[in-house]
């Protein structure tokens, strides 16, 4: 094992690659911190939970900014979708976005599930991508043709709940999240957590269907070359 010299890791007792893995490992796999911290101890390093999650806030941050310059435009179809979140006895919604290949464009947790909600993502939505998609795919709620009318009145709305299982099986791995979480704290936590987790997610969103795994084996191996040039460390076996 290596340190590296990349100075985002100076001072730290552990090299760049522990930290890096450590960060991985949370936010790629359905882990627990403690769960974490005993993978590092097989492997002969002790460190604590609390310090992995500490790792992960300040780490996960920089690592996902990085990736987010590095992503290639996504597809210009837009599938929006809603689920119910219980956090500390309360209902709240994630809304989110995704392309037509299943890249994660955005997500956000509101308390509302009307048209304002939806403005709200769209918003979002514009700003961070930069222009509207051709086609937008939802379920039949109300909000989102409201939302659409006033926000992106141009684009084509595609209203069917069949056509929109890309959206909701994105939500599949937030629930395994939640459950290994034992419910989420807080909608900053959810909002928080996603925000670094989903782009993680998408550097290795490797679609294995109709695909050699040569493909996929060189795909992968590209997905962590692009890991370690943004984290500054490999990851160690």
């Amino acid at each position: 094992m290596t340190t590296s010299r990349d100075p985002r890791y100076a001072g730290y007792r552990f090299p760049a690659e522990v930290i890096t893995t450590a960060v991985w490992l949370y936010f790629r796999f359905p882990l627990s911190l403690r769960m974490v911290e005993e993978m590092l101890a097989a492997r002969g390093i002790t460190v604590s939970h609390e310090t992995v999650r500490q790792w992960a806030l300040k780490f996960g941050r920089d690592i996902v900014d990085r990736l987010r310059r590095r992503a290639p435009r996504r597809g210009d179809r837009w599938h929006l979708d809603e689920v119910v979140l219980t956090i500390a006895g309360k209902k709240h919604y994630l809304w989110r976005a995704v392309d037509r290949d299943g890249f994660v464009l955005d997500v956000l947790v509101q308390s509302r599930r009307d048209a304002k909600a939806a403005k709200r993502l769209l918003r979002k939505l514009l700003k961070k991508q930069g222009l509207a998609p051709r086609v937008m795919v939802t379920d039949k709620l109300k909000s989102y043709a409201a939302a659409k009318r006033t926000i992106m009145p141009g684009v084509e709305h595609r209203q069917h709940k069949g056509l929109n299982n890309r959206a909701e099986n994105s939500h599949q791995p937030t629930r395994r999240r939640e459950r290994q979480m034992k419910c989420f704290k807080s909608a900053r936590h959810v909002q928080r957590f996603l925000s670094i987790h989903d782009p993680i997610a998408n550097l290795f969103h490797l679609r294995r269907d109709h695909r050699p795994a040569a493909d996929y084996r060189k795909a992968r191996t590209q997905a962590f070359q692009v890991w370690a040039a943004v984290a500054g460390a490999p990851l160690f076996a």
